[in-house]
């Protein structure tokens, strides 16, 4: 899928997960729910990371762009080092490493990890990282249009804003694990989430997603999940506008009034 649409269906599914907290009398403060979603939403971009093409090699300006390139080679040594006999050779790592779940528990377990022990500033760099993106991701069409410097300037002050709400309102920075020391640790939910998310829209699409490795299925290693391949599009087709991108709306909406108690 292009970057709006998983940017969308990570926030929805954030969202979701706050209606099934609160479900289960775990419920999420406002700004844990709003924060959580913008995280996720950010989250969602980012296995691209292995595509120099993508959203996310733009957000950040060279740095991003230098990140993707030593990122998309790192996937392509992984995929060459790991691929069986079923595994189809490739020219580049896009679709490989970031796309699995192994990548996406590393990546937010080494989020949650330092939000919960590097203190504000850990806290704030990756609350930074994930504004950007979700500006990026959510508001893309003001994002082309606007500077590099405005959309860091709106993500380092949303980070800086959200930061201290969430550190002023009872549990928002403690929300689920609640022992001393735990603050923020739930910060990696999001990522994980958002990552995963990504490698499923993906999965629907007619190239699949290997988001299972390093577990082999037959006689692949890097096996591209996905639903029958009657059922797939292309990333940008019309099913994903028309039809997926209303879908993430009202899921999330729902899941929005679901949280907050609205309905349930």
């Amino acid at each position: 899928m292009m970057g709006p649409a998983h940017s969308l269906s990570g926030a929805a599914a954030w969202l979701g997960v706050g209606a099934a907290a609160a479900g289960f009398d775990h419920p999420m403060p406002w700004p844990t729910l709003v924060v959580g979603a913008l995280i996720c939403a950010g989250a969602a971009l980012a296995p691209d990371l292995d595509h120099k093409a993508a959203t996310i090699s733009r957000a950040f300006g060279p740095v991003s762009r230098a990140l993707c390139e030593i990122i998309d080679k790192l996937s392509y040594a992984a995929y060459k080092s790991t691929r069986k006999a079923g595994d189809p050779r490739r020219s580049g790592g896009h679709r490989t490493l970031t796309h699995t779940w192994l990548w996406a528990a590393l990546l937010g377990s080494g989020c949650s990890a330092a939000a919960a022990f590097g203190g504000r500033w850990a806290v704030l760099g990756i609350l930074f990282v994930h504004m950007v993106l979700a500006v990026e991701g959510l508001l893309w069409r003001q994002a082309r249009v606007s500077s590099d410097v405005l959309v860091w300037l709106l993500g380092a002050t949303s980070a800086w804003m959200l930061a201290d709400v969430l550190d002023s309102t009872e549990n928002g920075k403690g929300w689920l694990f609640t022992g001393p020391g735990q603050q923020y640790l739930w910060i990696g939910i999001p990522i994980v989430l958002g990552a995963l998310v990504h490698c499923i829209g993906d999965a629907l699409t007619v190239s699949g997603c290997p988001v299972l490795w390093p577990i082999p299925i037959g006689r692949k290693r890097w096996y591209p999940m996905g639903p029958p391949k009657f059922m797939r599009f292309r990333a940008g087709s019309w099913v994903e506008i028309k039809v997926l991108t209303p879908v993430f709306f009202l899921l999330g909406g729902l899941g929005a009034l679901g949280a907050l108690g609205v309905i349930g």
